[in-house]
């Protein structure tokens, strides 16, 4: 992973350009687009697809993964970040140009690494200081800045079929969201432009963009001892 690391963002984000292949991503929106209607949760500004168990505060009763997307999951679980485990949780976000989602945080219900497959088109996720959080010498003024633009710290360029592997602060100290715009314009603080192969001032129009988050979540239920509950 490491030659992988974007060295210009806080510990620890790692950005695999082509982490599978145009037919591979192909294969994945059909197998996305052909799950049942039922499957599809509507929320204000996307809607999704919840797979492998509702992760919950007293565990998750664990649900098992189709083939076509537990094959994937077993090639991140494969690198190794999940420390030493298999990622046993998938959400399908599907995201209309102009949607987006707030500046959030994964929490504790997870082992502390998040890694997203992107398909269909690039993102631009951005980072922010929590509003609770003393700020960093460099913006400390008089009071802790509490607006969403000053607490806005950098942001990641996500393209079609890479893989973005978050961990250590990125996990823990900061938020991420997405803006709800049609068009991204690349500025000096895209951490990743250089790894992206794009130039300060380039539009990007959004399309339709489909993730995949893939986690462990480390509290799993045994089905068996539920039912027995229930008897």
């Amino acid at each position: 992973m490491e030659p992988f690391r974007v060295a210009q963002s806080p510990p620890a984000a790692y950005y695999i350009p082509d982490f599978i292949s145009e037919g591979e991503e192909e294969y994945l929106l059909q197998q996305i687009y052909n799950a049942p209607k039922p499957k599809w949760t509507q929320l204000s500004g996307r809607r999704l697809q919840n797979w492998g168990g509702l992760p919950h505060p007293k565990g998750m009763v664990a649900e098992k993964l189709p083939p076509w997307l537990q094959r994937y999951v077993d090639r991140v679980s494969s690198l190794g970040v999940f420390g030493g485990k298999a990622a046993n949780h998938v959400l399908v976000n599907e995201y209309q140009p102009g949607q987006g989602i707030m500046p959030h945080e994964d929490g504790p219900l997870y082992y502390p690494t998040v890694t997203t497959i992107n398909l269909g088109s690039h993102t631009l996720l951005d980072f922010y200081h929590p509003v609770t959080r003393e700020p960093p010498p460099e913006t400390q003024k008089n009071s802790a800045p509490q607006s969403e633009e000053q607490r806005h710290a950098f942001c990641l360029l996500l393209k079609p079929r890479s893989l973005l592997v978050l961990q250590e602060d990125m996990y823990v100290r900061y938020l991420h969201g997405i803006r709800p715009v049609m068009v991204d314009t690349v500025t000096q603080k895209v951490a990743n432009a250089s790894l992206c192969g794009c130039d300060f001032g380039d539009t990007l129009p959004r399309q339709t963009r489909v993730s995949l988050t893939i986690r462990h979540v480390p509290k799993v239920l045994k089905t068996s001892i539920i039912l027995g509950r229930r008897k």
